[in-house]
């Protein structure tokens, strides 16, 4: 509550509200981007996706089209609604990362048929790969959603 508030005045609370906005706002652009993203591999540049690859996609499309519906207006309901998604994409983004560097052994993975899951289709600068971008992806629509979700009005 600012300094100047007096107890009962919702200013503070719809300053809150506004900056949660913003940090779902962020997120949405986030789960939009690996959307189209993921898209524009598959089906524009033919990369066939492995089974790690559908399962981060079933964690990260949805949190595209209901994102939105937390924004217009805020609702803090859709965002703590929505928080288990980037954090199970997240761990298996985290699985495939470690799968692609090595550090899990194949036989661990789930890609028995098609793609292999530790195949590195793309590297761009020597290092980032698909897996490393959902990563990256989940860590921060997780880490927007949650900072919107604490700082948003009870």
């Amino acid at each position: 509550m600012p300094l100047n508030a007096k107890p009962g005045d919702r200013t503070g609370a719809a300053e809150r509200d506004a900056t949660a906005w913003m940090f779902v706002f962020g997120a949405w652009l986030l789960a939009a981007t690996g959307t189209l993203s993921a898209l524009f591999f598959g089906e524009v540049m033919k990369l066939p996706p492995c089974s790690l690859c559908w399962y981060q996609r079933i964690f990260m499309f949805p949190l595209a089209l209901v994102l939105p519906l937390a924004l217009f207006p805020f609702s803090r309901a859709v965002v703590r609604a929505v928080l288990p998604l980037p954090v199970i994409g997240w761990l298996l983004a985290t699985w495939h990362v470690l799968l692609v560097a090595g550090v899990i052994p194949e036989r661990v993975a789930p890609c028995t048929q098609g793609v292999p899951c530790s195949e590195t289709v793309i590297t761009w600068f020597g290092f980032v790969t698909i897996p490393l971008l959902s990563f990256a992806a989940f860590s921060a629509i997780g880490v927007l959603l949650f900072v919107a979700y604490f700082r948003s009005e009870k």
